[in-house]
C-alpha cells in the first residue's frame, strides 16, 4: 500500500526550508510508501514585487538569521537586491520535464542557493551556478528548458493548483495566503491521499508529528521504520545528503526533542570512520556519503 503526497512548496520560502527535517523524517519512516508530487507555488514573479511590499536585501538577511533556531543552514550576507521566486520555480518544473527523478534534488539545490548564498536567482547564469553541482542532470539543458513554453504552461498549472485552498482545512487553520486575489496554500503544505481517495491535509508549517498523525489515520498497513541509531546509515539512505537538523530528527525517538549536538557529534564520528563528508553551507553543513565527486567539486 502507499499514500500519495501533494507537496505545495516554493524554493524561496524560509518556512519550507525550515520544514525540511520533518519531510526528511517522513521519507525515512515511510520510504517509497509515500508517492510524492511537488507543486510549485510561485510566491513572487520578480524582486520588484517584494520591493513593493517593503522588502530589502538587508532585511531579508536579518530575517534569515531569525530562522536559524529552527535548525536549517542560513547565511546572513545581504544580496545586492531581492529577487522573485518564479525563475527558480521554472527551473524546478523544467527538471520535472527533463529529469523527473532529480526534481527534488534540484529543488533542494535552489533552496541552498536561496538561503546560504548571495546569487541573484533571477539571473540565468546564477541559476545555472546554483544547480550545476547536482549529480545526474544536464544543468545547461534545464536552464534552457526553463524558458520554454512547455515549462511555462506546466508552471501555470502548478500556480493554479496551489491557489485552490479556499474553504480548505488550511484556510480554516489560517495557514493560507491571498496575495493575488486567490486563496492559496502556503509553503510547505501537504495533502495525503490513500487508496480509497480519502484526503487529509496539513497546511503551512507543521511538525513531523502532525504529518505522522495524518498518515496513521489514513493507512495503518504501512510499515513505519524506527528512528535511526546510526548517522552513517541515515546518509546511505539519502545519497544527496542531509543537514544536521535533518539527521537529528531522523534519529529522534517519538515525543523527544531533536538533539542537534548529538547528531553533529555522530556525523563528525562518521567522517572519522570514512562514512561521511561535510560540505559547509551557511552556518551549518550538508553531510553526504563518502566520495561525492560532483558535490565535492562544488564545495
Amino acid at each position: 500500500m502507499s499514500l500519495q503526497v501533494t507537496h505545495f512548496t516554493d524554493p524561496g520560502c524560509p518556512w519550507a526550508w525550515s520544514a525540511s527535517p520533518a519531510l526528511a523524517a517522513l521519507k525515512w519512516r515511510y520510504g517509497d510508501q509515500l508517492q510524492w508530487r511537488d507543486v510549485m507555488i510561485g510566491l513572487t514573479e520578480n524582486g520588484a514585487v517584494y520591493e513593493s511590499r517593503g522588502y530589502t536585501a538587508a532585511g531579508q538577511a536579518r530575517g534569515f538569521r531569525s530562522f536559524r533556531e529552527r535548525g536549517m543552514p542560513f547565511a546572513t550576507e545581504p544580496r545586492e537586491k531581492v529577487h522573485g521566486t518564479w525563475p527558480m520555480c521554472r527551473v524546478v518544473v523544467a527538471t520535472r520535464r527533463l529529469a523527473p527523478e532529480r526534481e527534488y534534488a534540484v529543488f533542494r539545490a535552489l533552496q541552498f542557493a536561496q538561503f546560504t548564498s548571495t546569487l541573484d536567482l533571477e539571473d540565468a547564469k546564477d541559476l545555472l551556478e546554483a544547480i550545476s553541482w547536482v549529480p545526474g542532470i544536464d544543468a545547461e539543458a534545464i536552464i534552457a528548458a526553463a524558458g520554454e513554453p512547455e515549462t511555462e504552461a506546466l508552471f501555470a498549472k502548478d500556480r493554479d493548483e496551489a491557489r485552490t485552498a479556499a474553504n480548505s482545512p488550511t484556510e480554516f487553520q489560517n495557514k493560507h495566503a491571498n496575495s493575488d486575489g486567490r486563496v492559496r496554500y502556503t509553503a510547505p503544505s501537504l495533502k495525503f491521499k490513500n487508496a480509497q481517495g480519502v484526503t487529509l491535509e496539513a497546511g503551512g508549517f507543521q511538525s513531523f508529528e502532525a504529518y505522522d498523525v495524518l498518515i496513521a489515520n489514513l493507512d495503518q498497513s504501512l510499515e513505519r521504520r524506527a528512528p535511526a541509531e546510526d548517522a552513517a546509515e541515515v546518509l546511505t539512505a539519502f545519497p544527496d545528503g542531509l543537514t544536521t537538523a535533518e539527521v537529528a530528527l531522523i534519529m529522534t525517538v517519538d515525543k523527544f526533542t531533536p538533539d542537534l549536538n548529538k547528531a553533529e557529534d555522530a556525523l563528525i564520528a562518521a567522517i572519522g570512520d570514512g562514512a561521511a563528508t561535510r560540505l559547509p553551507f551557511g552556518h551549518d553543513a550538508l553531510w553526504v556519503p563518502p566520495a561525492p565527486v560532483a558535490l565535492a567539486a562544488a564545495a
